[in-house]
C-alpha cells in the first residue's frame, strides 16, 4: 500500500488559523490581571470587594454560556461559523472593554469576551481534530494548547511593557490620575484587537470540517477537501469510513441531546466530564494564581515581575512543546498517567514543605516542577482526548457538555481555595490536591483508552462497540 503524502503546509495553515482561538483565549483570560490595579481605581471600586471580584470573574459567566451553546450551534451550523463568531466576539470585547468609561459596560464587554473563550475552547480543538490525519492529530490538537500558552505569555509581557512604574507608596489618587490609570489599562485590552482582527479575517478563508460536510450531505466538497489534505486515495478511504460511521448513527431516531443520555453514550460522556473536571481540580491553577507569593517566599521581590514572567512563561511554553513531541509517540494515556502521578508526588512534597516551614529554593523548585508536569501532560492532552473520543454525530454537543464541566470546575476551584486555605492551611490544601490527583491516576489507569494513531472512526468503533 502506497504511503500517504500529506499536504503539510495546508494542514498546518488551517490548524494555525483555528488555534488563533486558543491564543486569544489565553490572552483574554490573563490580560485583566495586569490591568486590575488601574481600572479598579478608574472605576473607584477599590473599597468594594464584591465589585472587584465581579470584574475579575464576570468573563467566566460568558465562558459557561459560550461552552453551553457552542455544541448545539456547531452541530447545526458548522465549526467554521463558530470560529468566525468567536473571533468577532474577541474583537468586540477587546475594543469595547478599553473604550468604556463606566463599570457596567466594562462588565458587559468582559462577558462578551468570555463568550468568545467558551466557544473557542470547545470549537478550536474539535475543528483541528476533525481535519487532522490520525498519524499526527495529537500534535496538531496540541498546537491549540501551545497558542493558549503563547497568549498567556503575550498578555503578561504586554501588561509589563505598557504599565508605567508606580512609585512604592503611591496613593490611589496618584495611580488613578497617572497615564496608566487613564489610558494604560485601556491599551492592555486594545492590544488584543490586533490578533483578533487577524483571526476574524483568516477564519473566512479556512474550509469547513470534512466530517461536518459529510454529516450534512456535502460529499463532493468533503472529498475535495480530504483530497487536498492527503490525496485521492486518502480521501476515498476517509469518506468511506466517515459515511459508514454516520450511517450507523443515523439508524437511530434520537436527537443528539437524547443520544447523549443513552446507555451506550453515557460512559464516554462521563469519561469526558471527569477528564475536563480533573484538568482543573488537579489544582495547578492555584499554583499559577499564587506564583507571585511563592516567588517572594523564594527570596525574590514582588516588583520583579519580569522574572516571574520569564520563569513561569518559559517553563509553560517549553514543556508544552515537549508534550507536542511526545503525544503521538508515547501516547495519550501514558502522558495523562505521568501527569496525575507526578502531581500527586509534587503536591505531597509541597504540603510537607509548608508544614515543616521550608522556604526558598525548595518551594520554588517544586512549584516549577508542578508547572512543567502540568504543561507536558494534563494541560494539552486533555484537550486532545476530548476532541477524539466522542462520536461524529454528537461531537459538538458532547464537547460542549465537557467544556461546560471544565469551566464550572474552574469556577469551583477558584471559589473554594480561600476557604480551603483558611481551613486546612497551605500544607493541608496541597495534600488535598495530592489526594485528588491520586484518585485521578487510579481512574485514568482503569477507564482511559489509548487513542494514538487511530482515526476518529476507529476510536468511535473501539469505544462504543
Amino acid at each position: 500500500m502506497t504511503a500517504v503524502r500529506y499536504n503539510q503546509p495546508f494542514i498546518l495553515g488551517i490548524t494555525l488559523v483555528s488555534a488563533l482561538g486558543g491564543l486569544l483565549f489565553g490572552y483574554d483570560w490573563v490580560v485583566i490581571g495586569g490591568a486590575k490595579p488601574f481600572y479598579e481605581r478608574f472605576f473607584e471600586i477599590t473599597h468594594s470587594p464584591s465589585l472587584q471580584g465581579w470584574a475579575m470573574s464576570s468573563a467566566l459567566i460568558g465562558c459557561l454560556l459560550g461552552a453551553v451553546v457552542s455544541g448545539w450551534l456547531a452541530d447545526r451550523f458548522g465549526r467554521k461559523p463558530l470560529l468566525t463568531t468567536a473571533a468577532a466576539l474577541f474583537t468586540l470585547s477587546a475594543l469595547g472593554t478599553g473604550a468604556v468609561d463606566s463599570y457596567t459596560p466594562f462588565i458587559l464587554f468582559r462577558v462578551l469576551g468570555g463568550l468568545g473563550i467558551g466557544m473557542a475552547s470547545a470549537i478550536s480543538p474539535m475543528y483541528i481534530a476533525e481535519t487532522a490525519p490520525a498519524a499526527f492529530r495529537g500534535r496538531l490538537v496540541s498546537v491549540n494548547q501551545l497558542t493558549i500558552v503563547i497568549g498567556i505569555l503575550a498578555a503578561q509581557i504586554t501588561n509589563y511593557l505598557i504599565a508605567d512604574t508606580v512609585a512604592p507608596g503611591a496613593g490611589d489618587t496618584d495611580i488613578q490620575l497617572s497615564w496608566n490609570g487613564q489610558w494604560g489599562w485601556r491599551w492592555m485590552f486594545w492590544a488584543e484587537a490586533f490578533p483578533a482582527l487577524i483571526f476574524l479575517g483568516l477564519s473566512f478563508l479556512i474550509p469547513e470540517s470534512p466530517r461536518f460536510l459529510l454529516k450534512k450531505g456535502h460529499q463532493a466538497k468533503a472529498a475535495t477537501l480530504l483530497g487536498r489534505i492527503g490525496g485521492r486515495d486518502y480521501a476515498q478511504t476517509e469518506v468511506r469510513n466517515i459515511l459508514s460511521s454516520l450511517k450507523k448513527q443515523s439508524d437511530k431516531t434520537e436527537r443528539p441531546q437524547s443520544t447523549l443520555l443513552s446507555k451506550k453514550i453515557r460512559p464516554v460522556l462521563i469519561l469526558g466530564i471527569v477528564l475536563a473536571v480533573f484538568q482543573q481540580w488537579c489544582g495547578i491553577n492555584v499554583v499559577f494564581n499564587y506564583a507571585e507569593e511563592i516567588f517572594v517566599a523564594a527570596g525574590y521581590t514582588v516588583s520583579d515581575m519580569l522574572f516571574n514572567i520569564i520563569i513561569t512563561g518559559t517553563i509553560n511554553l517549553v514543556f508544552t512543546l515537549v508534550a507536542m513531541r511526545m503525544v503521538d509517540s508515547l501516547g495519550r494515556k501514558k502522558l495523562m498517567l505521568l501527569g496525575a502521578g507526578g502531581l500527586t508526588l509534587i503536591y505531597f512534597l509541597l504540603g510537607g514543605s509548608y508544614l515543616l516551614g521550608l522556604q526558598g529554593i525548595v518551594i520554588l523548585v517544586l512549584v516549577l516542577l508542578g508547572i512543567a508536569t502540568y504543561a507536558m501532560t494534563l494541560a494539552p492532552v486533555t484537550w486532545v482526548i476530548l476532541s477524539e473520543i466522542f462520536p461524529n454525530r454528537i461531537r459538538g454537543a458532547a464537547m460542549a457538555v465537557a467544556t461546560t464541566a471544565l469551566w464550572g470546575a474552574s469556577f469551583l476551584l477558584t471559589f473554594t481555595f480561600p476557604f480551603l486555605n483558611r481551613l486546612l492551611q497551605a500544607g493541608g490544601t496541597f495534600w488535598l490536591y495530592a489526594f485528588i490527583c491520586l484518585l485521578g491516576f487510579l481512574f485514568l489507569r482503569k477507564k482511559l483508552p489509548e487513542t494514538k494513531g487511530k482515526t476518529l472512526e476507529e476510536i468511535e468503533k473501539h469505544i462504543h462497540q
